[in-house]
């Protein structure tokens, strides 16, 4: 008797690059309510405790891939899986980096949630209306306006029309886990959610941080106050993470697809 092998699972791994793991727990909740492929296994990392507890500005993203590299290269982990989605809301060089190593199928598939959030956007938003992100402290507004223009392709400092642009909450990442009240969270959000709003006709409201998951109602409530029920209840709010697990889950299927043979 033969047997022939007619398909495999897709294994993609959803690294958290810092070190807390109530982060993490969060973001297992928000794949759990995904319906994806049976043949998609999805599986979670989160960095070592020498990674910042909170990645808050650019020394901490520096540290956090510095920290999670070595400890993914060392281990050989990463031979296992098809496709990693960085799960920090950021242009954050693992990104880059994990792109160049071996997974199951060759080449690994790597996004962030960054650059998932981007693209769901940019295929959601109609011609006329805008897109943007709320997130966490002041200096993601800059690093993550930039980060755009550079993902799209255009000047540092180029107008984007259909980007409404970066609202700031004033809080960590590590707050929405804890330590901060629930109602200075809503607070915060519904006010940096607002100040987006009031950009023009944003259709899609990104999470600019894995710590959001699971706060959308907040965003929402903030939407209908801002344009009312009609319009309010047609807003996308995208959370990057579940973006970026659909976004390698089809380009895994397109890489095996349409690569050379």
């Amino acid at each position: 008797m033969t047997t022939n092998f007619v398909r495999r699972s897709t294994r993609i791994l959803v690294l958290n690059p810092n070190s807390s793991a109530s982060m993490t727990h969060g973001v297992e909740e928000a794949i759990r309510g995904m319906n994806l492929a049976q043949s998609t296994e999805i599986y979670t990392y989160t960095a070592p405790p020498e990674s910042p507890a909170s990645i808050n500005d650019g020394e901490d993203v520096a540290l956090s891939t510095d920290v999670v590299y070595k400890n993914l290269t060392s281990s050989g982990a990463l031979q296992q899986y098809d496709a990693v989605l960085v799960a920090c809301f950021s242009v954050h060089p693992l990104v880059r980096k994990l792109s160049a190593l071996h997974g199951g199928r060759g080449k690994l598939v790597v996004s962030g949630i960054f650059e998932a959030g981007i693209q769901a956007s940019l295929v959601l938003t109609g011609s006329t209306s805008k897109w943007g992100i709320v997130t966490t402290g002041k200096f993601w507004e800059v690093h993550l306006s930039s980060g755009v223009n550079a993902y799209l392709g255009a000047d540092p400092e180029a107008v984007n029309h259909k980007f409404a642009g970066v609202q700031s909450t004033g809080l960590d990442a590590g707050d929405f886990h804890g330590g901060v009240d629930p109602s200075v969270i809503r607070e915060k959000l519904k006010d940096a959610t607002k100040r987006l709003l009031r950009q023009g006709s944003v259709e899609c409201v990104v999470m600019g941080c894995a710590g959001m998951a699971g706060l959308e109602e907040i965003i929402r409530s903030a939407a209908i106050e801002e344009y009312g029920p009609e319009q309010g209840k047609e807003v996308f709010i995208i959370d990057g993470v579940r973006a970026g697990v659909g976004l390698l889950e089809q380009t895994v299927r397109n890489k095996d697809l349409f690569q050379r043979a």
